[in-house]
């Protein structure tokens, strides 16, 4: 009898051990793989659009004429697009990128003197679009990219006087700085300021046919966002 009560004990134990075993192996079974996530690059091409606004200043003057200075402002809303490329080596990234931006920016002034009122003349600047090449510097924080810039501007700058009017493009530099922020690998949404000096535009006046110039700067804040791959 005492040997037949030790085989059931023996039993009962090797059942017993025999159901932790597959319950454990259940359990590893049904607990899912925990994958490390892919780590976010700034690396490879992008291209996305931007829009915002500018704001510059124009001089005028015509010795023939009137040799004070008329100053005024012009601004207005910038639009377009823009590629570039990443390199990305630890936090540092390095960057180019090249954009071509639609403007309205504009401004006039009429006082007499080089801005004759005769006629309802008046002295006008105008500029209907600007484009930039430039080098990017970065420090990755995570999914922010704070970066500097600089290189590269051109575009038209128009000057309109009573009896006519030129226009000219312009090539100059450009220098500003922004971040960038990764909202998915995908897609990022940045926001910049940049200072661009398109040198003096000058022709010759309509009413007194003597030179008259007029620096074109322009200050730009705008919005953007980007696809990249």
């Amino acid at each position: 009898m005492r040997r037949q009560y030790a085989c059931m004990i023996g039993l009962v134990t090797v059942l017993a051990s025999s159901a932790g075993v597959q319950a454990a192996d259940l359990n590893a079974t049904a607990a899912p793989a925990r994958v490390a996530p892919v780590p976010f690059t700034w690396s490879g091409w992008y291209v996305g659009i931007n829009g915002g606004y500018g704001w510059g200043r124009s001089n005028w003057s015509d010795p023939a004429i009137d040799p004070d200075l008329r100053r005024f402002g012009l601004s207005g809303g910038v639009a377009g697009g823009q590629v570039g490329y990443n390199w990305q080596t630890g936090p540092f990234v390095l960057g180019l990128e090249s954009d071509l931006d639609w403007t309205n920016l504009s401004g006039s002034k009429s006082d007499g003197g080089v801005c004759a009122t005769d006629g309802g003349g008046q002295c006008k600047t105008s500029q209907s679009w600007l484009g930039t090449t430039r080098g990017r510097v970065g420090y990755a924080f995570g999914s922010w990219l704070p970066y500097v810039t600089g290189g590269a501007a051109y575009g038209d700058v128009k000057l309109s006087q009573p009896g006519g009017a030129a226009s000219t493009t312009r090539l100059g530099w450009t220098a500003g700085a922004g971040v960038e922020y990764s909202i998915s690998p995908r897609w990022s949404a940045k926001l910049e300021f940049l200072h661009l000096d398109l040198g003096t535009a000058a022709f010759m006046g309509a009413a007194s046919n003597t030179p008259i110039s007029t620096p074109a700067k322009d200050d730009i804040v705008r919005a953007g966002i980007n696809y990249h791959w």
